[in-house]
């Protein structure tokens, strides 16, 4: 008997015949009732962030082996009832630090520089000609960046911010070893006194239980007058509220987002701020990275169902 996998989204070609030559392989669904309908006899399921694996789905499926999430996040399965009911949970680690850590650059400088605004302006054909205060915006060099969240990715972030004579500051949980910060060349505060002092600020956690709403309304108002603030994480890490009522008022410079609060549908009142930027969550998205990404969630079902251990289990 060949195993059954679902694939919930199509993926790229070499990857869907590396599953379809050991197993059964179907793709695609069509929202979470077909998801129920279609994981019923499955041994592995490959799904995307958008999915969200709850205990219904889990319980729909009583073959299931293994759900390998193609994305480095996992807050959309419930990974502790998965675990109850000995099924393996994977993600895709790794793999997308660097690609995730240039788009955070490619918002803070487009944030910094009014890159869309500009682009905008030029397509309408308003420009006319040099003007002294045409587009000002926020130099860089010799500014302050606070990074939240100082893993894999806040890390490749700040060997990036060298490059542009920045001053980096950082905060979590557990401090890095002086070596190690030193190396990187990075200095610890504490959240409050990051957000206060703090030219930029980059968001870089996970979401769980501990980061949800960290930067909540009190600290939001926190943040220093000015500020640029960048959030390529979890939406729901921060009060986003709070955070469009300071860029209303002009008390943020701008803002750049690639990840949502309540993720596809974005606040119609970001949508209208002329000085934030908005990405359709693309963090990882380079063919490589992707590519790279889709191997390791297949690799990942590969090794269970062929008797043995995930690769990178959560």
């Amino acid at each position: 008997m060949k195993y059954k996998v679902l694939l919930t989204h199509e993926l790229f070609p070499e990857v869907h015949k590396k599953l379809q030559d050991l197993f059964e392989l179907e793709v695609g669904i069509e929202g979470k009732e077909d998801l129920i309908k279609k994981v019923r006899d499955k041994h592995a399921l490959l799904c995307f962030l958008k999915d969200p694996i709850d205990r219904e789905v889990i319980d729909a499926a009583p073959e299931l082996k293994i759900i390998a999430n193609y994305a480095v996040g996992y807050d959309n399965i419930d990974v502790e009832y998965a675990k109850s009911k000995g099924i393996y949970v994977t993600n895709t680690p790794d793999l997308l630090t660097e690609a995730t850590a240039d788009l955070t650059w490619a918002l803070i400088l487009a944030v910094a520089r009014r890159i869309v605004e500009a682009d905008s302006f030029t397509r309408a054909g308003k420009f006319k000609g040099w003007e002294a205060k045409l587009f000002l915006g926020m130099e860089l060099n010799g500014k302050r960046l606070g990074i939240i969240g100082l893993g894999r990715i806040g890390k490749a972030v700040a060997r990036r911010a060298s490059g542009f004579g920045m001053e980096i500051v950082y905060y979590k949980r557990k401090k890095l070893s002086p070596a190690e910060e030193k190396s990187l060349g990075v200095k610890f505060l504490s959240l409050e006194e990051l957000l206060k002092s703090s030219d930029v600020i980059s968001i870089h956690t996970p979401l769980t239980p501990d980061t949800e709403n960290l930067i909540n309304r009190e600290r939001v108002y926190m943040i220093k007058r000015g500020a640029i603030f960048i959030n390529t994480a979890r939406g729901a890490v921060v009060d986003e509220n709070a955070l469009i009522e300071r860029l209303e008022n002009g008390s943020l410079f701008g803002a750049g987002f690639d990840v949502y609060k309540n993720e596809p549908e974005i606040n119609p009142k970001l949508i209208n701020l002329k000085n934030v930027v908005l990405l359709p969550h693309i963090g990882s998205a380079t063919t490589q990275t992707r590519l790279a990404m889709a191997n390791l969630a297949a690799d990942n079902i590969i090794s269970v169902l062929k008797g043995g251990k995930p690769i990178t289990p959560v």
